[in-house]
């Protein structure tokens, strides 16, 4: 390979690191969340709740980031070395905008405004209570989380109670548990050090494994089946392939994964999820 393009592959593999050790990444997967909610609700697409969900998300990962240092430092020591160096900026950065998706929420007269404080507490039940440190509590904790970015979405545009709203944050739910309990593989090694019971550590890494695929399959199967009966318009069949994509990354996480994978293959997911429904609304 030649210089010139050893040289143009470090600086995007740089660039793409950045990305997920600064949690810009998964602060636009779980803004992709709110755009597939939207879109599988058939709602308009809005800039405020999308900045809402974005800039809570990186407040509580910037928050999480540094709190979890000591696992950080043995499960990826260079992300952890990134945090030291401008964790604290970018936790005030989302702390800025959270505050200001907060004030945006309180002007625009958004219903439920005091649960915005509900990303505050689930990253101190998270990293400052322990709740981690509970077997599956972590991973569900995890799931609810991003599972309540639908309700928001249902909230904002006065649609809370409706079978689109309420499906998309069960079937976020469950698939972010799976991914958490996925995600712990790479960190066995510091959960074991720092006595944090996971899955992977209790059942084994390939026990983990088959059970996030199988997992995957069932909730696939699950709702071709509620788009089979005629609750769900046919546009969920897109969640179906996805929870292939799931099955298929579950069977090959490892434990020597390097963080591009589990960024952009798994914490990625739901930009390719939010894309393909996106298009595939847009083109009819």
């Amino acid at each position: 390979m030649s210089t010139e393009r050893v040289g143009l592959v470090s600086t995007v593999t740089s660039a793409l690191l950045l990305l997920v050790h600064s949690n810009l990444l998964i602060s636009l997967s779980a803004t992709a969340v709110a755009v597939s909610t939207i879109v599988l609700a058939d709602l308009p697409i809005e800039p405020v709740p999308l900045f809402i969900v974005f800039a809570a998300t990186l407040f509580v990962y910037s928050f999480n980031r540094l709190t979890d240092l000591a696992e950080d430092a043995q499960n990826v020591p260079n992300r952890a070395a990134f945090v030291e160096r401008y964790g604290t900026v970018l936790l005030a950065i989302g702390g800025v905008l959270y505050l200001l998706a907060i004030a945006i929420a309180l002007v625009t007269e958004i219903p439920a405004v005091p649960a915005m404080v509900a990303p505050l507490a689930v990253a101190v039940l998270y990293s400052v209570v322990g709740v981690k440190r509970i077997l599956l509590v972590k991973n569900l904790l995890v799931g609810l989380s991003w599972g309540a970015i639908p309700l928001g979405v249902g909230v904002y545009y006065g649609h809370l109670f409706t079978l689109d709203i309420l499906f998309t944050s069960a079937f976020i739910t469950a698939a972010l548990t799976i991914a958490a309990v996925v995600f712990d593989i790479k960190d066995i090694e510091g959960d074991r050090a720092e006595g944090i019971a996971t899955v992977p550590l209790v059942v084994g890494v390939e026990r983990t494994k088959q059970v996030a695929a199988v997992g995957s399959v069932a909730l696939g199967l699950l709702v071709a089946a509620f788009v089979a009966v005629g609750p769900l318009h046919r546009q969920y069949l897109l969640l179906v392939p996805f929870t292939g994509y799931m099955a298929v990354y579950s069977l090959l996480a490892r434990v020597e994964r390097t963080p591009l994978f589990y960024g952009f293959v798994i914490d990625s997911e739901h930009l390719y999820l939010a894309a393909a429904l996106y298009c595939t609304d847009v083109l009819g």
